[in-house]
């Protein structure tokens, strides 16, 4: 069952990683491609922990990978709202 779950998770990831990246191709922003990576990052280590058969995910490389994925989208948010200037002469 948990293999299951973690496979729908898994699958659920990659799939909102697609969207992302197809709104990227369109809008050409890259807060969508930042959120895009984000989840394939975690789609992908999903995949590896359910095929791998990992039994404890409190390591350090699993807190890492994460990290990883959510800084993604914390600095994809950042960026964003970061104020620019764009004053012209």
């Amino acid at each position: 069952m948990n293999d299951l779950l973690a496979g729908a998770i898994a699958m659920a990831s990659i799939v909102i990683g697609l969207f992302f990246l197809r709104f990227w191709r369109s809008a050409r922003d890259r807060f969508f491609l930042y959120f895009a990576l984000s989840f394939f990052i975690e789609g992908g280590h999903r995949v590896y922990s359910s095929l791998g058969n990992i039994v404890r995910e409190d390591t350090a490389n699993h807190y890492l990978i994460r990290l990883l994925a959510y800084g993604l989208i914390l600095w994809a948010i950042l960026e964003k709202n970061w104020p620019r200037n764009n004053t012209k002469k």
